[in-house]
């Protein structure tokens, strides 16, 4: 797993690729987002598929860290997104900075 972590947080984000999954442990608990990547027209998607923080650590933003990486990664990349989960649906439309990821 290699660590994408931004600059300034108190935890580390890693990228587990053989899993599809951006993690972050806090206070020995577990927080992830869970993605595909499928192709669609010669057009590679990322669909995010689940975010979770287990509740002892929920309300620090770090929902919204795990989607931003992942966001992160997909423009690298050049993927369109899919916002398949709630939360990163809620996401995607309170930060209009992402809206050129959005799959059409």
């Amino acid at each position: 797993m290699a660590s994408v972590t931004p600059p300034g947080l108190a935890y580390e984000v890693e990228h587990d690729l053989a899993n599809h999954r951006f993690q972050a442990r806090v206070q020995g608990h577990l927080a992830l987002l869970d993605y595909q990547i499928k192709s669609l027209k010669r057009q590679k998607r990322m669909i995010i598929t689940h975010t979770e923080v287990p509740e002892p650590i929920e309300g620090r933003g770090i929902a919204g860290e795990l989607t931003k990486v992942a966001l992160r990664y997909a423009r690298e990349h050049k993927y369109k997104v899919v916002p398949a989960c709630a939360y990163a649906e809620a996401f995607m439309q309170r930060h209009e900075e992402y809206d050129d990821l959005l799959a059409g």
